[in-house]
């Protein structure tokens, strides 16, 4: 008799919340505080980019003001010198025949990565993107404003490393955000913090 009642019973006793109505675990989910995703990091990419560009701009300016027409300075021997030169082409003197098509490839780069900062989360990515927006605006920069006209201008460059292609500053911000990219596509971080595994 007691066991008839206590089945009877069950459906009368009380919830958790003691308002004798069970909730179900979709209506709890929704209840549920949704997580922060953590702040943007658009400020850090504008100040990785920011520090690449004027590094990158002061250090032109002083190789045409100071080292242009003159002889190398060798800093480690003959293994690495600064020399002026004037570059036509793309990255490490590449494609002479083309510097339209690379000042509109690098203004493309910089419209990308303006549109990406609006779902960036993640810290390494901000950075990655930060060298490759400075590096893109410092090369640009002589595209738009060095002779021998607008979007014809040659690249300043000086680093001249023994049996490599001459370059500069922004170059190495460029590649070094590349490099950085393909380590964090490979490690399944994405620009808005998520990780994935394949």
């Amino acid at each position: 008799m007691a066991e008839a009642e206590r089945i009877i019973g069950t459906p009368d006793t009380p919830d958790a919340a003691g308002d004798g109505q069970e909730r179900p675990d979709a209506e709890q989910e929704q209840e549920a505080p949704e997580r922060p995703r953590g702040k943007r990091r658009i400020a850090v990419l504008f100040a990785v980019a920011a520090f690449a560009y004027l590094l990158d701009l002061v250090s032109k300016m002083i190789v045409v003001a100071e080292l242009e027409h003159q002889e190398p300075i060798e800093i480690v021997g003959d293994w690495l010198r600064f020399v002026a030169i004037r570059n036509a082409g793309a990255a490490f003197g590449f494609g002479e025949a083309f510097t339209v098509i690379f000042t509109v490839i690098a203004a493309a780069v910089i419209v990308v990565i303006a549109r990406l900062a609006r779902k960036l989360y993640s810290l390494p990515w901000a950075i990655a993107l930060g060298m490759l927006l400075g590096g893109a605006l410092g090369n640009l920069t002589d595209r738009i404003f060095r002779s021998p006209g607008v979007f014809e201008g040659a690249v300043v460059d000086f680093i001249a490393p023994k049996h490599f292609a001459v370059f500069n500053l922004a170059d190495s911000a460029i590649v070094c955000g590349g490099i950085l990219i393909v380590i964090l596509s490979f490690r399944g971080l994405d620009p808005d913090g998520t990780v994935h595994k394949d």
